[in-house]
């Protein structure tokens, strides 16, 4: 398989976090606006959600979610298109990691049904464990 397979999920992830910055910023610098919060109060981010519906703190969480665990999946995805690995069944994890990340930010980002998104987040996680493993084991081997 060619390369692109596996980095087409990449891409779509990383589009998914340009949506969520976006998003973010919808949501955050009109709530600040509107509840005459002073950009400074932003320095310190704790202090700052402390001021802000949790509507809007539910964005900026996701958001930086995004730069957590799938930080690993961007590492390991890219590492197999680059070593010549690709196959169907990585093509496959990466797309369904993929997904249910999507999943994970609309269910945080919406309604936040915390064992809703905790289910989308173990599924994900243990997709990516395989793909490490495997990807591990081809690596040592």
């Amino acid at each position: 398989m060619e390369a692109k397979a596996i980095l087409q999920p990449v891409f779509v992830l990383g589009l998914l976090t340009v949506v969520m910055t976006c998003w973010m910023f919808l949501t955050r610098v009109p709530a600040m606006k509107r509840l005459k919060i002073h950009p400074q109060k932003g320095q310190d981010t704790a202090k700052l959600k402390a001021l802000l519906p949790e509507e809007v703190n539910r964005v900026s969480n996701n958001y930086n979610h995004l730069f957590e665990q799938p930080t690993l999946f961007y590492a390991v995805a890219i590492s197999i298109a680059a070593l010549g690995h690709v196959d169907s069944f990585y093509v496959g994890c990466a797309w369904s990691y993929t997904v249910l990340r999507i999943g994970h930010s609309l269910v945080q980002a919406t309604i936040d049904r915390v064992m809703v998104r905790f289910g989308l987040f173990i599924l994900s996680w243990l997709v990516l464990i395989v793909m490490v493993v495997r990807e591990a084991i081809a690596v040592f081997s």
